[in-house]
């Protein structure tokens, strides 16, 4: 049976799926680089209607999309990076052609997240070293103090407090922006403790559905010989990733494992002691989800005690180098790509952007500048959008008027060259003279 004869006698509901779940995320344009169709997943991802998708130009859809240029150009893009909605994606984007000729484009997400490559990536090399050892073997990634880059009065202060409390049982709750390294400093603790040769166990209540989340943490009793991620824990530690998402009933077992120190599954009404510290993280405070009756305050009292408040990327710019540094060098390291470093007019923008992603955001905008530079030099075409659009806002301290004045012209600048790098022409734009803008470029060593 040809290819033709096949498709034409699978049933339409057949297609369907073959269609839907062929690739994680796909859509097709037409010549002119409007959606012809977009799976659901892709649609869910993008939070748009399917049906309010067909017709429109891909660009008002997708983010940063390079789907028209394959349309216009019928060059392929394989493993592309494309930066969405924060983060390094990989896509293919296939030029469609009948006789010849150009009539749409096909593309579709290959890797969600450029980690999960290089994740894979290093898994792949790692497993062949221990196949051929013969030994097939899992670690889980352990973090130490030393890993907590900075100097700067909030991270010293919180380092200190972790030398004090660690070798104790008390609960810990960590508190601080989505990508502020929570996880760390709970390794730390732990790795401190007199625990340190018994497991941490993690669980991250907003990656698992909360209809599971009890059985989870407490398990399912005589109905299931699989150990709960309390039972695994015993002796060591608990890591509640953003308890503020556990379901509120599931709270009130919580406490009960923190008062009593006895842990009851689901489906039983037998009471079993356990010996294990809890630590949790939150990205939003808890007092604000107790506001909304979203979490209990005994649960909350019971926890906070002890509460470390870790800052978000832009209150301790001080430790920017430091973090940046290690960020890199670990990635060229990884990469093969000793001899890279970047531009001056790089590190301004990487120095000037707010960061709300964190240092989390900020590992990503390195890995993926790294990789997608070819030559000995990370110019600042390897950023993201975002991170090149400079917001000037100005807020008091204690610069005189001059010195601000002279950081927004130092910013104007810096920008207006990004755009257009022939100083003729960004003379042209700004309204000076040429050599008035070769002396304010010399003025601020740009």
């Amino acid at each position: 049976m040809d290819l033709d004869r096949l498709i034409t006698n699978l049933p339409e509901y057949v297609l369907t799926q073959i269609v839907e779940n062929a690739f994680q995320w796909f859509v097709v344009v037409d010549q002119d680089a409007r959606i012809l169709y977009m799976n659901q997943d892709y649609c869910k991802f993008l939070h748009i209607e399917q049906r309010d998708t067909i017709g429109r130009p891909v660009n008002e859809v997708i983010e940063n999309t390079r789907m028209h240029e394959v349309v216009k150009s019928g060059e392929e893009h394989i493993a592309s990076p494309h930066y969405i909605k924060g983060t390094y994606m990989l896509a293919n984007r296939i030029p469609i052609r009948v006789d010849g000729v150009v009539v749409g484009a096909f593309g579709s997400v290959v890797f969600r997240d450029l980690h999960d490559w290089h994740h894979l990536s290093s898994h792949v090399k790692q497993t062949l070293e221990k196949i051929n050892m013969g030994e097939i073997a899992h670690e889980p990634n352990s973090y130490q103090m030393t890993d907590i880059k900075g100097s700067s009065a909030s991270i010293l202060s919180i380092k200190e407090t972790i030398h004090m409390i660690a070798p104790s049982d008390l609960p810990v709750l960590i508190q601080g922006e989505s990508g502020t390294g929570k996880t760390l400093f709970a390794h730390s603790i732990h790795q401190l403790s007199n625990r340190s040769d018994e497991p941490l166990i993690t669980v991250n209540c907003a990656a698992i559905p909360p209809n599971l989340l009890e059985a989870e943490l407490f398990g399912q009793g005589s109905t299931s010989d699989r150990k709960s991620r309390i039972q695994l824990a015993d002796g060591g530690t608990l890591f509640i990733d953003d308890i503020g998402s556990l379901p509120l009933p599931v709270q009130v077992k919580l406490l009960r494992l923190l008062n009593d120190g006895v842990v009851e599954s689901l489906n039983s009404h037998h009471a079993e002691p356990v010996n294990v510290r809890i630590i949790a993280s939150s990205s939003q405070p808890l007092t604000e989800l107790i506001e909304m009756n979203q979490f209990r305050t005994d649960l909350y009292y019971r926890i906070q005690a002890i509460t470390l408040n870790v800052p978000p990327l832009r209150e301790r710019m001080e430790d920017f180098s430091e973090i940046i540094s290690f960020i890199f060098h670990k990635t060229i390291s990884q990469t093969g790509k000793r001899s890279l470093e970047f531009s001056k007019e790089t590190l301004d923008y990487l120095n000037s952007y707010r960061w709300p992603g964190n240092i989390r955001e900020l590992q990503n905008v390195i890995q993926a500048a790294v990789y997608l530079t070819s030559g000995d030099t990370i110019t600042p075409d390897a950023l993201p959008p975002q991170v090149k659009q400079r917001k000037i806002k100005y807020s008091p301290s204690s610069r005189t008027l001059a010195e601000s004045v002279e950081e927004v012209e130092r910013t104007i600048l810096l920008d207006t060259l990004a755009q257009f790098p022939n100083k003729k022409e960004a003379a042209l734009i700004l309204g000076l003279s040429k050599s008035t803008l070769y002396e304010k470029l010399k003025k601020y060593d740009i």
